[in-house]
């Protein structure tokens, strides 16, 4: 692939995920979107929980497959390993995409807590999730973690370096502050629908089988140092402590 085709490639990628990323806020927090979590298509109960399940497999499988070592080794046969990234950030917004479009609403209601104490502090830690997500891009390296470093490189034709073992600023209290983000804005719901109820929940159990698997690949890679920082260092929750036993973060 040409250098100038890459580049125009992994900043069409990152476009495209910005775009999937801010319609995904919205979707969740059933603001400033034609189509949230709880709006669309209402189906019979049972049909919406297989379609939604569906999707969230399919958003699950796409996720971790195409993230792990061996599908990477395999994949940039294939696809140069300039856009490798952009290629897994193309098509983990696609499948995003289809889960937005497609999601099937069960608006029966778990808790309605709008207009109260309870309700103001949910809404403000909806936008602190989302901020303590996008906080820990950058503090890792935001540009690489999409693929825009990579095809930038291989434009000025520099060596890509392999990310080097760091635990800045929030890394220091928690392992996964990226996804400790994503469990506060996708459970801090004012009013906590059937539908939203199943997202949380699935996409909860996800990112902790998720963080499993990524962590096995974060050890083989880092060694030791990386063993070390699960002893010092909780996984989700800050100030918990670390595993007591035998993170520079790259997510799925």
């Amino acid at each position: 692939m040409s250098k100038i085709l890459a580049l125009l490639y992994g900043i069409a990628a990152y476009v495209l995920f910005l775009g999937t990323f801010l319609y995904a806020i919205g979707f969740v927090g059933n603001v400033g979107v034609p189509k949230s979590i709880d709006t669309g298509q209402n189906s019979n109960v049972f049909f919406a929980v297989a379609i939604n399940a569906v999707l969230l497999l399919l958003f699950a499988v796409q996720h971790s497959v195409m993230a792990r070592p061996w599908f990477k080794n395999q994949w940039t046969k294939m696809v140069p390993w300039s856009v490798e990234r952009s290629t897994y950030v193309v098509a983990a917004s696609l499948v995003l995409d289809v889960l937005l479009w497609q999601w099937r609403p069960i608006p029966n209601v778990v808790w309605d807590v709008r207009g109260t104490l309870v309700g103001t502090i949910l809404s403000v830690t909806f936008w602190i999730g989302w901020g303590v997500l996008l906080l820990s891009t950058f503090l890792i390296n935001h540009f690489e973690l999409f693929g825009l470093a990579q095809v930038w490189n291989y434009f000025r034709s520099s060596e890509h370096k392999p990310p080097a073992f760091r635990t800045p600023a929030l890394y220091k209290y928690t392992r996964h502050p990226l996804y400790l983000g994503f469990l506060i804005a996708f459970w801090s719901a004012p009013r906590m629908t059937a539908g939203h109820l199943l997202f949380s929940v699935a996409t909860t159990g996800y990112i902790l089988l998720a963080i499993t698997f990524e962590e096995r690949d974060l050890m083989r890679f880092h060694g030791d140092a990386y063993r070390q920082y699960r002893l010092r260092v909780p996984m989700l929750i800050p100030f918990l402590g670390g595993r007591g036993k035998t993170s520079r973060e790259t997510p799925d």
